[in-house]
């Protein structure tokens, strides 16, 4: 009994025995005598106590399994969300494969669960391939389609969350097409008269109030003629507005391509006129500025011919006017020559069901907030929509048209302004009206993420070894930049063009790039990036400029871009290393050495040619061959120290940096000069 009663305590928990394992016979008591020395009350709270021990090691043990058995679970499981899709395609083998079309960022998670795979099992491919990643890691393409093809998949590169990710949500629309208003895009060099030609269709003068006579943003307007509405996109014409210029065509009807009659084609010009092609619209010439005595509309016609754009005049296909802002010559012709390119085209849409349009520019207003212009081109935008454009969502608080007057709806060829907006739009984002908001806001974010995480990806063009030896060879510096301007199209534009200006020794590092006024926190980026601040357009309180100063940030204020651009090109400028040349200033020849106490050698020489300057550096040549380099340390005619000695003239030369000189030889003089260096000498 003593024995079985010892195998009792010392054996398995109970709630892991077997029965009759471990455990004295039923009926089987052991003696009090046999309890040991611990006495009765002890023993029977050791019972006690060891029965409570094993159910909770019992169920903490179930605990944990059923724990990881969840986690486990959920980890090989599918995302619950919709965001990719599954093709299956055969390889060259016949066998068929699983496409997975996934965006460019994808978490370690979500392609596990996408290919059913556990977690465990990518991360220990990642290890093999080098890589030390976490569940949560984001992978980039090129990783996921080596993680695909090593579990048997196919990857390929889709764009996220774009109109495709809305057809479950996009109401289906059975309306009828209607006729809508066409939408004109003017295009052409900057000053060649494009807003004075809409002003006078609009009879208003805008070109007053743009900086310098310049368009500096994207303009929509809606013209009532007599052939009916047309929707006018005025585009800027400096080279800074490439990019705005190029979304501008892309969504236009007809191109109006204006070129100034007392100038020629210019290059901007040319881009347009590419812009127009790329997007295969027709294109209106418009010849402006007529009334000038220096006018020479064949010149025009013959370069425009140069460039492919063969006008009816001289027998081609396509339609030029003669216009004049001023006089309103050709005016009328070219609303009549634009009604018959529209007519031809027979523009039509779809009036019902939600709307889609495009962002055309966007600012932050003081006390409106974000405040976009969009084209609407199908569906009829409503106060009160849920939308999506680019990476913000929100919902539609007030409608105003061209002439700032509130609105209900907007019809599509129109422009209108939107509040609304978590966030300032991209120019040529696409608007997209949802019925659910929270996946509107959900998509939005996601797009945020990735955009952010592309941004920093980019600006890591190259590697931090690379990197430190430029900076250890002093071969590279970086010049920090904030931009804020007035809206998204200005501040996109400025940082395109100033990023052109970095080359292999100089960087432009665009910290931030936003719309609004100046805030503390843009000062205190700056302080601790030493960055400079661009404002654009905007003027900063006072407690804003009092902060920078303090703060030692300085604030660039502009008002138009290719002054800016200019301003900043010579600042770049001055930023690279001077190329260094050597002009020869004096030669000497050694007659004799002489060594005196604590100077060292003294070579007594006579100046053959210009002069010998005592800051000069020097080189040693022996029968016509350089032996070596050394450094003037002092210079004396007779007992005095002079600081030159021009030809003709003996003189006494110490020289530091070599030892073997001999009488005969020839001192070459020559000082360093330092020339400045443009970008046009600088790879980029």
């Amino acid at each position: 009994m003593a024995a079985a009663f010892k195998e009792s305590n010392t054996g398995a928990p109970a709630g892991n025995r077997g029965p009759g394992v471990g455990a004295p016979p039923p009926g089987m008591i052991p003696p009090a005598g046999q309890a040991g020395t611990h006495g009765k009350g002890n023993n029977k709270k050791g019972k006690k106590g060891k029965s409570k021990a094993t159910k909770v090691i019992a169920e903490r043990t179930f605990e944990s399994k059923t724990s990881v058995n969840k986690v486990m679970a959920s980890l090989s499981k599918n995302p619950s969300k919709k965001v990719y899709k599954k093709e299956i395609k055969e390889d060259e083998s016949g066998e068929e494969r699983q496409v997975l079309q996934v965006s460019d960022f994808v978490t370690v998670s979500e392609l596990a669960g996408l290919m059913k795979a556990l977690p465990a099992r990518v991360i220990a491919k990642c290890m093999e391939m080098g890589m030390m990643v976490t569940i949560n890691y984001r992978l980039e393409f090129e990783t996921i389609q080596l993680l695909a093809d090593e579990f048997g998949f196919e990857a390929e590169l889709m764009e996220e969350y774009e109109e495709d990710q809305f057809e479950d949500q996009i109401e289906e629309t059975t309306g009828e097409l209607t006729p809508r208003a066409p939408v004109v895009t003017v295009m052409g060099h900057v000053d060649h008269g494009k807003t004075s030609l809409l002003d006078w269709i609009r009879k208003e003068k805008v070109a007053a109030g743009e900086a310098g006579g310049i368009t500096q943003h994207v303009g929509a307007y809606s013209v009532a003629t007599e052939k009916g509405a047309v929707t006018f996109l005025d585009t800027p014409g400096h080279e800074a507005f490439t990019a705005m210029r190029a979304r501008g065509s892309q969504i236009t009807d007809v191109v109006v391509l204006v070129v100034a009659a007392d100038d020629r084609v210019m290059p901007q010009t040319v881009e347009s006129i590419e812009h127009a092609r790329a997007a295969k619209v027709p294109v209106v010439v418009a010849i402006t500025k007529c009334d000038l005595e220096t006018a020479n509309t064949d010149k025009i016609r013959a370069q425009l011919a140069e460039r492919g754009i063969e006008v009816e005049q001289w027998g081609g296909s396509t339609s030029c006017v003669d216009v004049s802002s001023k006089t309103g010559l050709g005016m009328e012709t070219l609303l009549e020559t634009l009604a018959l390119e529209t007519e031809v085209l027979d523009l039509k849409a779809d009036k019902s069901g939600n709307a889609k349009g495009t962002v055309i520019e966007s600012k932050v207003e003081k006390g409106r907030g974000s405040v976009a212009t969009v084209l609407i081109q199908s569906g009829t935008l409503k106060v009160g929509d849920n939308f999506v454009t680019g990476i913000w969502a929100g919902r539609v608080r007030a409608i105003l048209n061209e002439s700032g007057e509130a609105i209900q709806e907007c019809e599509p060829g129109y422009p209108c302004q939107i509040m609304g907006m978590d966030g300032a739009p991209m120019s040529g984002d696409k608007l997209i009206v949802t019925e659910d908001d929270k996946a509107s806001k959900e998509i939005a974010g996601k797009r945020r993420m990735a955009a952010k995480e592309r941004e920093l990806r980019a600006r890591q063009h190259m590697t931090l070894d690379q990197l430190y030896d430029r900076v250890k060879a002093g071969s590279y510096t970086q010049l920090n930049l904030i931009i804020k301007a007035d809206t998204n199209g200005s501040a996109e534009a400025i940082a395109a063009e100033l990023e052109k200006l970095g080359n292999k020794e100089v960087g432009i590092n665009i910290v931030r790039k936003a719309v609004g006024n100046l805030n503390e926190s843009d000062v205190m980026l700056a302080s601790a990036s030493d960055a400079i601040i661009i404002a654009f357009h905007i003027l900063p309180n006072i407690a804003i400029r009092d902060l920078a100063d303090k703060e030692g940030v300085e604030i660039k204020h502009a008002r138009i871009i290719y002054h800016l651009v200019e301003e900043f090109e010579s600042v770049v400028e001055g930023m690279l290393k001077p190329t260094i040349k050597e002009e020869v200033a004096g030669e000497a020849e050694i007659k004799q050495l002489f060594k005196v106490p604590k100077a060292g050698v003294i070579a007594g020489s006579v100046v053959t040619n210009g002069t010998v300057d005592i800051n000069s550096k020097l080189r040693i040549y022996r029968k016509g061959m350089e032996i070596g380099k050394g450094n003037v340390t002092s210079l004396r005619r007779h007992q005095d120290e002079v600081e030159a000695v021009k030809a003709g003239f003996e003189c006494g030369i110490g020289i530091s940096g070599i030892e073997t000189l001999e009488a005969g030889d020839t001192l070459a003089f020559f000082r360093e000069v330092q020339i400045k260096r443009s970008l046009k000498d600088v790879e980029k």
